[in-house]
């Protein structure tokens, strides 16, 4: 029974009916379903898929952002009985586009996939200079530093956000990923980060490798 009531919660995500996922999330609470067990038995699951989706052209930016809705009104309900279980975030992400650059889209697809995958995410929006990436980063001390670039001229700010975390002798703490789309891996390689995720779905799975989900 537990497996069919979880299955009608994945599936209402994947297919973007938030209308449903709070009253399928509260029946499954009645029949006695554990908090810990709907998110990782259905909204995991479900985010996951939609970001294959995304990543295969079948969804696109609206249909990620109703999905995530969808997911937040299961999570919302689960959350205050979270804190009386063994559940915790996966891990926590900082996420922002480097000094010089606003674009933002891509940056927010992954800050919802992550957020839809159980990660807290802490996001330090656009135009971000080093020097705020490393105050944010010894503020909140995340497990992954993302950044973002859509323009070719700011690609430098990564490495030099990275060296400015090297000069601090803080280098080593923290895991760096980048994305963007003129970067690449050889890139990545190159200025001393420690992935790089060519889509936010690959993003996520990245991010789950590094901290060894």
């Amino acid at each position: 029974m537990s497996y069919e009531i979880l299955d009608s919660i994945t599936q209402a995500v994947i297919d973007m009916r938030f209308e449903d996922t709070g009253t399928l999330t509260r029946d499954a609470l009645g029949a006695g379903v554990g908090a810990v067990e709907i998110i990782n038995g259905a909204l995991l699951p479900a985010l996951d898929r939609v970001g294959i989706l995304f990543r295969e052209g079948d969804y696109f930016l609206p249909d990620v952002l109703m999905s995530v809705k969808a997911y937040h009104n299961s999570f919302e309900i689960l959350e205050p009985l979270l804190k009386e279980g063994d559940y915790k975030a996966r891990g926590k992400i900082m996420i922002g586009t480097v000094f010089g650059d606003i674009h933002d889209i891509g940056k927010n697809i992954l800050s919802a996939l992550l957020l839809g995958n159980g990660f807290e995410v802490i996001d330090v929006g656009v135009d971000v200079k080093p020097e705020i990436f490393l105050t944010r980063a010894k503020q909140d001390m995340p497990d992954i530093i993302g950044m973002s670039a859509l323009l070719t001229t700011t690609m430098p700010s990564m490495k030099d956000t990275i060296d400015v975390f090297v000069e601090a002798g803080l280098r080593e703490k923290f895991k760096f990923i980048i994305g963007g789309a003129p970067l690449n891996q050889k890139f990545a390689d190159e200025i001393g980060a420690d992935g790089y995720g060519e889509d936010a779905q690959s993003g996520v799975e990245l991010v789950k490798r590094l901290m060894g989900i």
